[in-house]
Parts: C-alpha cells; structure tokens; sequence
C-alpha cells in the first residue's frame, strides 16, 4: 500500500501540472471503488479551476474553487496526467479532463481507493477529523509522544502506527525508525524515556524525508506519477533484511510477527 512518501511523492508530482487549470468533465468508468465514486464530483467540479493540491494523511486532497476530491491511493491506485488522446486500460476507472486537453487518470487494480467530494472544510471530513499529527510539521516530537505513550502497555511500534496518534508511519518507516533510535519494536511504550522517545521522533522524520526526497519506498503495486519506481528501498537499513548483519553491529537481524506484521530489529542495537 502506497504511504505517507509515496503519496507525497505523488502530490509534488501533479500540483505543479494541476494548480489553476480548469476541468472540463469528469468521467467515471467504474464508481465502485473502496466507496463509490460521489455523484456530487461528476456534477459539481466541471468549470471549477484547482487551487492547491494537499495532503493529510495518506489522503490526497485536491482543492477547487467549489470543493475538495477527496483521493485516496488505497492498496494499488495510481494517478497519471496525460493527454486525453491516450486510450484508457482495464484498471482506468476515473478521468478528470483538464481544459488543455490533459487528463488526471487515476488507476487502480484493485479499487480499494476511493474519490469523494466535500464542498466543505475537508479536514472535517469523517474519514480525516480523528486523524493524529502530521509527523514532519510543528509539534510532533518526543514530548507529544511521552504523552500520548504515558501508562501505555502496547508495543511502541503499535504506538507509532497508530494514525490516531500520528499519520503516515507505515510498516517499513516504523521497523527503520525503530532501528535508528535503538528502541525494541515489542519494548512497553510506557516504559520508554523521553530522551528515547526524542530520539525516536527524530528517526521518523529522518526516515520519511529520505523516503520522500528518494521518490518512495519500492512496493509492487505503486510507481510515481511518471511511472518510475522510487528508489527508497535500496536504503533499507533492517526491513525485509532478517539473517542478514546488522548495519552496525554486524549481528545476523531477526524478524518477529506484531500486528500480523513483520518487525525487523536487531537484538544487539535495539532494546
């Protein structure tokens, strides 16, 4: 599933191509997505120009001057602009026409995305307002976490994947921050310092930056907006690495299920 990078990834790559054009029409070839396709965006989004293109979450939210689309990429979406002369697949299940003869085309094998519209304060949005901070903005580091960790007995990397408690640290990004700030992934979250706990939000957002800034973690089914895979994967310091030694201590690295998930660490530099 695409996460917090690679929808970044995604957002840089089409706001500069989406900001003030117009849509001309909307075209859904398959509503049946995660949740159907809103009625209102076919409707009310032609005529209107696109302002800005954001993210919370691992949603993207494209804003207009009557709305917001609300997108997300679920497990296998994927959004292209490209000219509207280019035939649509199998898997193409929504165009939004540009006035230039573009396309945004968003694909998806799987249709477990979905685009809705809210022509209201989208952060409102039932599916957005119980949503934690963003881990690289203001206000997310080790003192938020000792707060939101405090009389906690579950395993910290269930903490750090909690999108209540802060959005976009995903499996992969929690194994590698984990591993940087020398923390067990099963260690008792309310048991952890504080001066762990800042070291513990630095290494998510270094871990995140570097993720975005190399285009993403390699998954199966996403490649950015100009079909090139990222290249975050090749940087992996512990995920998907267990037998092989550890980048510090050269100690074969272990893996263990938490969350029906696999957790890479090392036994020696994290505790």
């Amino acid at each position: 599933m695409p996460e917090l990078p690679e929808v970044e990834t995604a957002r840089r790559g089409i706001e500069p191509l989406l900001t003030g054009r117009t849509v001309t029409r909307v075209v859904v070839r398959n509503p049946a997505l995660r949740w159907p396709v809103s009625p209102e965006l076919v409707q009310a989004l032609p005529g209107s120009r696109f302002l800005a293109v954001r993210r919370r979450a691992k949603y993207l939210l494209l804003d207009s001057e009557r709305g917001t689309v609300i997108l997300h990429l679920g497990m296998s979406g994927s959004l292209r602009i490209l000219p509207s002369t280019v035939a649509p697949r199998l898997h193409d299940h929504v165009d939004i026409e540009l006035g230039d003869g573009a396309v945004l085309r968003y694909t998806d094998p799987r249709r477990f995305g979905c685009l809705l519209w809210s022509q209201h304060d989208a952060l409102r949005h039932p599916l957005l307002r119980a949503l934690g901070p963003e881990p690289l903005e203001a206000g997310f580091d080790g003192s938020y976490l000792r707060a939101v960790a405090r009389g906690r007995r579950s395993a910290v990397k269930a903490l750090i994947m909690d999108s209540r408690v802060v959005v976009g640290v995903g499996n992969i990004y929690a194994s590698e921050a984990l591993f940087l700030s020398g923390i067990h992934p099963t260690r008792s979250s309310g048991h952890i310092s504080i001066s762990r706990l800042q070291r513990l939000a630095a290494a998510i957002r270094e871990v995140l930056t570097d993720a975005i800034a190399a285009g993403g973690t390699t998954l199966r089914d996403f490649t950015d907006e100009s079909g090139r895979p990222g290249y975050f994967a090749n940087q992996l310091r512990v995920y998907g690495r267990a037998g092989q030694p550890c980048p510090r201590c050269a100690h074969p690295l272990r893996v263990c299920r938490l969350l029906h998930r696999a957790s890479y660490y090392c036994v020696r530099c994290q505790r």
